[in-house]
């Protein structure tokens, strides 16, 4: 440990969240957006995996033509988006923030917000998709792209990831999206997060956060990892991810002694 100061460490327990700087080489950087591209045009030709739709008035219109395209588990796609989990001071930053040498991937994700149709996302925690018992879940959120508000950029309640497991408003409302209250919680009073190409956003998987539309003539691209200290365990049955599991950095004792007990039998 000790990519971070003291104080950047204070932030991140106080707020829930930091912006990481100069973690990836141009570079590489640089070969990520390539194959992203390609990667897009690809699954457009196609049918992409996923795709959010959304409105300012109703989350669940279906007609609108605005849209979030998304593809998951891409270190499956290109070599690429795999060894960029491996990055030393990227891991060396997550040590610090999840306060554990044993990391492990849980999954991947691509999602591209296309210029002034990119839907907005609503304020929710990631918790209700994936919950965990020691509750370690973070995401690392890689800019792809400068991002404001006007390009459907991140904004986070600050703090609100001491709160706990909120009420999940939209296991009512929809079949498969999660969001909390938006009374309680509305985009309007959250703080956006500025962030410039190659900048990474860590957060807790608690931290209540969203997503503006994009309004601009820019897209907003961005890739993401969540990952999980290797010694903690979902609650309750969860979908399967390719590569979850995987292990990024320390040891995973937990899997150890479940192959030993299952070669004993």
């Amino acid at each position: 440990m000790g990519r971070l100061t003291a104080e950047e460490k204070k932030f991140y327990k106080e707020n829930g969240y930091i912006i990481l700087k100069n973690i990836i080489p141009e570079d590489e950087l640089a070969k990520i957006i390539e194959e992203y591209d390609k990667l897009f045009k690809r699954k457009n030709q196609a049918k992409l995996e996923t795709s959010w739709v959304g409105s300012d008035e109703n989350f669940r219109q279906t007609d609108s033509p605005y849209t979030v395209k998304g593809i998951h588990n891409l270190q499956f796609h290109h070599a690429v988006f795999g060894r960029v989990l491996y990055n030393d001071s990227l891991l060396d930053a997550l040590e610090d923030i999840m306060g554990t040498e044993n990391i492990m991937l849980h999954h991947t994700k691509a999602q591209f917000k296309p210029p002034e149709k990119g839907a907005s996302y609503p304020m929710h925690q990631d918790y209700q998709y994936f919950p965990y018992q020691k509750d370690s879940l973070v995401a690392a959120f890689i800019h792809l792209d400068d991002t404001t508000p006007e390009n459907g950029g991140l904004f986070v309640y600050p703090g609100s990831h001491k709160l706990g497991p909120l009420e999940d408003v939209g296991a009512r409302e929809t079949v498969q999206f999660h969001y909390v209250d938006q009374s309680k919680f509305p985009i309007e009073k959250a703080t956006p997060v500025i962030a410039k190409r190659g900048d990474i956003v860590v957060f807790s998987y608690l931290l209540v956060h969203g997503s503006t539309p994009n309004s601009s003539s820019r897209p907003r691209r961005m890739m993401l990892a969540q990952l999980a200290d290797a010694h903690d365990q979902p609650l309750g049955e969860e979908k399967a991810q390719p590569g979850r599991g995987w292990l990024l950095r320390g040891v995973n004792l937990d899997r150890d002694a479940t192959l030993a007990k299952r070669h004993a039998s």
